[in-house]
């Protein structure tokens, strides 16, 4: 039967868990136990190892390598050559000092890109971090601790330098409240916490 996913002839597809719809282009390569949801976009020369998790509508450019423990939600961006990792304290596990280390997953420190994230060109994520819904992770940052939903992050180490709205747009906030210039939703700004407004 075949596949209701399309892949170059130069990828290598191991994993059985890829949904509908999903593009996966030139040299890149799924490993066993990987999950990709419906819609998907996986660049040239991705790497997803098994254990790592997509969700559907997301957008995986060029060069990204996601390994076991690192979560990525539905509708994220994750640009070009975005640098994860998965291990705190990462020895070689063939080494004789450290291999009783690699006998469970308890090593594994997991990392969640929440719904809407996008993650900029050549960022760097630290395991263990979770970055929040809609927020903005700018080029060439290096993420060490959770981000906060909607907020947009940039520098080394990471600092919160504003926020923006689910479609991208940076916000300004007066007396607590905001509405984006572009699509016109409203936020409020609480203690730091952005969220939007329904009503």
């Amino acid at each position: 039967m075949k596949p209701k996913f399309f892949h170059h002839p130069s990828a290598l597809v191991e994993s059985a868990s890829v949904g509908a719809g999903t593009r996966i282009w030139a040299f890149a390569h799924v490993l066993k136990g990987a999950h990709i949801g419906r819609n998907c976009t996986i660049g040239d020369h991705c790497f997803i190892e098994g254990g790592a998790r997509v969700g559907h509508n997301v957008t995986i450019k060029n060069g990204v390598m996601l390994w076991e423990g690192v979560t990525i939600r539905d509708n994220v961006f994750i640009g070009p050559h975005v640098i994860f990792t998965n291990d705190r304290a990462p020895r070689s596990p063939r080494s004789p000092l450290v291999s009783a280390k690699y006998h469970t997953k308890e090593w594994i420190s997991p990392t969640c890109v929440e719904t809407g994230a996008t993650v900029g060109a050549g960022a760097i994520v630290l395991c263990g971090v979770r970055l929040g819904r809609f927020c903005l992770v700018g080029a060439g940052a290096v993420v060490t601790k959770d981000v906060p939903a909607y907020a947009l992050v940039t520098g080394v180490p990471a600092l919160v330098r504003g926020h923006v709205c689910q479609c991208g747009e940076r916000l300004a906030f007066k007396a607590g409240r905001a509405r984006c210039p572009r699509c016109r939703a409203k936020y409020r700004l609480n203690s730091s916490l952005v969220s939007p407004i329904h009503r």
